[in-house]
């Protein structure tokens, strides 16, 4: 069983960074270890929000007391989502020295929470331009957006053959670039490993919660591959269509048990 070490944002209401990356990897077979680099109220999307960052030491401290406590090491994978500032994202490049050096096989999984589309990037330019340099050339897995892919990258992305070429671009063991366009009404899951592209298809939806991302990167933490992923993450969306959050536990048995997508080369 998959036990992961997950430092991303955390909400009280909701589905979004570890209020969802828990629960999903959860009943995708895996553990989850939280340590929160924000909390809020709710996703800031909302009319409403209240809470505050998690000062960077104090992070540094809760890892030095896993740590003592002899945690660490049994920690399968590091998982990164929501770093708000440049402080954070060191604390996320600290702690996958630290993990490597107790644990060498310790899988190193970043979701690089930069922005979307059609906003563009919503965090600090500074902590932005430090996952790039700092934290995305020490990961074995990058989990981009499309939007993300583009600007990590610096190379267009517009369909499933222009995402395989940035993300060969990043060098990277493993890139799985979610949210590429691939015609009018469908996106596609662009997986890259060792040079060779594959890519699975699923209908565009509209009007659906926050917190697909961290799913998405949930399961493939848990050991999911994509065409599982990807199926699971369709299914999960149209059953939480037009509601405020993600029914990640009410409809776990319907987008778990969901068929594979089919997987395909990239041409």
């Amino acid at each position: 069983m998959p036990t992961i070490l997950a430092l991303s944002s955390t909400v009280a209401v909701g589905h979004v960074g570890l209020a969802a990356i828990t629960p999903a990897a959860s009943l995708a077979g895996g553990t989850v270890w939280g340590l929160p680099t924000i909390t809020l109220s709710n996703h800031p999307g909302f009319p409403v929000f209240a809470g505050a960052r998690t000062d960077p030491d104090d992070l540094r401290r809760m890892i030095h007391a896993i740590a003592e406590g002899g945690w660490l090491g049994k920690a399968t994978a590091l998982l990164t989502g929501y770093l708000p500032s440049a402080d954070h994202v060191a604390v996320a490049a600290e702690l996958v020295e630290r993990m490597r050096k107790v644990s060498p096989a310790t899988e190193i999984i970043c979701d690089p929470i930069l922005g979307d589309d059609p906003k563009g990037l919503y965090i600090d330019p500074a902590a932005a331009d430090a996952i790039r340099d700092r934290l995305v050339p020490l990961a074995d897995c990058i989990l981009p957006n499309r939007f993300e892919l583009e600007w990590l990258s610096g190379i267009s992305v517009r369909d499933p053959q222009t995402a395989a070429e940035a993300a060969k671009k990043l060098a990277r063991p493993q890139v799985i670039a979610k949210s590429i366009p691939d015609g009018p009404d469908h996106l596609a899951n662009v997986e890259v490993v060792s040079d060779r592209a594959r890519y699975t298809r699923h209908r565009r939806l509209a009007n659906v919660p926050n917190g697909t991302g961290d799913v998405f990167s949930a399961l493939i933490a848990s050991g999911w591959d994509l065409p599982h992923t990807a199926v699971a993450l369709d299914r999960l969306a149209e059953l939480s269509t037009g509601l405020d959050h993600l029914r990640i536990v009410e409809a776990a048995d319907q987008w778990r048990s969901a068929p594979p997508l089919r997987s395909e080369p990239v041409a």
